[in-house]
């Protein structure tokens, strides 16, 4: 059986999925086959395996770091919430129902065979195995129930590092306060504290972490550097997801309250000149070159919120004066003339979308969990003829189906000659912007179901990652840079090489600030 180690936290966002990240990329640097767990997952950020099962975007990143295929063996609970109160709960990879928090709680504990059974087949192939905690093993009120903290680290028998996040403050009440919480069974678990997201001169730590380690007898095993990286994070508590300032070329993504898969948009982070803002309010779209609608667990709710804050109507207008839009998943059914939900699977009802390109979804009970893979077509129109012909690995994540309502008619041949639809034809070439060999003229049909589509200025898909593939966010950075008349241009950088670069200095990094000598003795190496 592998070895174990598990990383809990004092809190949520104090790190622990990019602190497993790095130690799965440096064990696995050693040659050793590393895999990473996490019981249960709480995100928006979601991802498809190549089975067609949908697990946490942040265990697929930990797997990328081992060098591995993601497996739903390294997730086996996702919990995606629908609102304040309720989540889609995803087991082994497809959807089982939605839940209230507090029929879920009570739930919860029958899953626990298949928790062991996804950990024990990962044991069996792998030398180690980084599993990921959730919240705080602190949160008293939840512990009778617990199958992802204290209570998963019992089940599997493993020592535990506790993490806090010293840039929110008060780290040493963090992690002393967790520990005293704790009865003395889980706290002899715990073998080493992790101070997190550090920033300035390391000795001034020098006594608070010697009356920690006193008053508690346990080693403070690393100081982490606060390190600004490009790595998918799980979810909305992700400090990347602000409005900045507009620069030479400006991408504004609406930050919905149900914001799913933001891990769409890392590929235009950190590029000169670029600046990727989220926002919440009309005025922010000022200057902005492209405004990209994200994907959303409550494409309903979330479209009414656009209406009330006064974006869904700047929107229309922006893509009026020929403003450049794209919708993704959830985004992309907002863009459409309507999305009814008449089985109640997000608060029922209908809402009318945004009319920027003429279709309507109806939500369903299916989920569509595929990967994707093809290149686009050598005809697309206008501005998006700057993507033709290049290749396309991306995922779809959705429920509901999207179906031509009304199309431009024969006479308005301008328009006609910006629009292409997008049907999905797996593995094939892109009709359009997915897959496909759809005839235009076919278009006419009114019940022509639709993955995607292309209208003027408009750009709707089903597809995550439509701008992962080498060379595109590239191509797409360099004609808005032309469009405004701007010398920069964007080199191709490979999305995997440039990955492994960012899991090779996070390691580099745990390597230097952490006591690797102490995490080897803890896992028997």
């Amino acid at each position: 059986m592998a070895r174990v180690l598990m990383v809990q936290g004092t809190m949520s966002n104090v790190g622990k999925s990019l602190l497993v990240a790095g130690l799965c990329r440096l064990f696995s640097r050693r040659g050793y086959r590393v895999a990473p767990f996490k019981s249960q997952n709480m995100a928006l950020n979601s991802f498809v395996t190549r089975e067609g099962l949908e697990i946490g975007r942040a265990q697929a990143m930990q797997a990328q770091a081992c060098g591995i295929e993601a497996s739903v063996d390294m997730n086996p609970i996702l919990l995606k919430p629908t609102s304040d109160v309720g989540s889609q709960v995803i087991v082994s990879g497809k959807p089982l129902a939605n839940m209230r928090a507090r029929d879920y709680f009570q739930y919860k504990k029958t899953l626990v065979p298949r928790i062991m059974d996804a950990y024990r087949r990962l044991a069996a192939g792998h030398d180690i195995i980084f599993v990921e905690g959730a919240g705080s093993p602190a949160e008293i009120n939840l512990k009778a129930e617990d199958i992802v903290n204290m209570g998963l680290a019992q089940m599997i028998d493993a020592p535990v590092l506790l993490v806090g996040n010293i840039d929110l403050g008060g780290v040493f009440a963090q992690l002393y306060g967790t520990w005293a919480l704790l009865p003395s069974e889980e706290r002899r678990r715990i073998c080493g504290f992790v101070i997190n997201k550090f920033r300035g001169d390391q000795s001034l730590l020098d006594p608070g972490i010697a009356m920690l380690e006193e008053k508690v007898g346990i080693p403070v095993l690393g100081v982490i550097p606060y390190m600004d990286l490009i790595i998918d994070e799980e979810d909305s508590l992700s400090n990347r997801l602000r409005d900045g300032r507009p620069d030479a070329i400006d991408i504004a993504v609406i930050r919905l309250p149900h914001m799913s898969n933001f891990s769409d948009f890392t590929v235009f982070e950190g590029r000169e000149g670029v600046s990727l803002r989220y926002i919440r309010s009309a005025d922010r779209l000022c200057r902005a070159d492209l405004v990209i609608l994200p994907g959303s667990k409550n494409t309903t709710a979330d479209l009414e919120w656009m209406k009330e804050v006064g974006l869904a109507e700047e929107i229309r207008k922006f893509a009026e004066r020929g403003g450049l839009v794209a919708g993704i998943c959830g985004g992309y059914q907002m863009l459409g003339q309507r999305v009814s939900d008449p089985q109640g699977l997000e608060g029922g009802g209908s809402c009318k979308g945004l009319g920027l390109l003429p279709h309507e979804t109806l939500l369903e009970r299916n989920k569509e969990l595929t990967q994707v893979r093809g290149h686009f077509c050598d005809d697309l129109p206008g501005f998006w003829s700057c993507l033709c012909e290049r290749s396309l690995n991306g995922y779809e994540i959705h429920m509901g189906k999207t179906n031509l309502v009304d199309f431009p008619p024969k006479d308005r041949k301008k328009d006609r000659e910006d629009w292409v639809c997008l049907d999905q034809v797996q593995s094939t070439s892109l009709q359009g912007s997915i897959h496909g060999s759809t005839e235009k003229d076919d278009l006419m049909k009114d019940d022509l179901r639709t993955e995607g589509m292309i209208l003027g200025s408009v750009l709707g898909t089903y597809v995550h990652g439509i701008f992962d593939g080498t060379g595109n966010a590239e191509a797409l950075l360099n004609a808005i840079a032309e469009k405004k008349g701007l010398s920069q241009r964007y080199e191709p950088r490979e999305a995997a090489d440039f990955a492994g670069k960012q899991y090779d200095i996070l390691a580099d990094c745990l390597q230097d600030y952490m006591d690797m000598r102490q995490i080897e003795k803890i896992l028997n190496l």
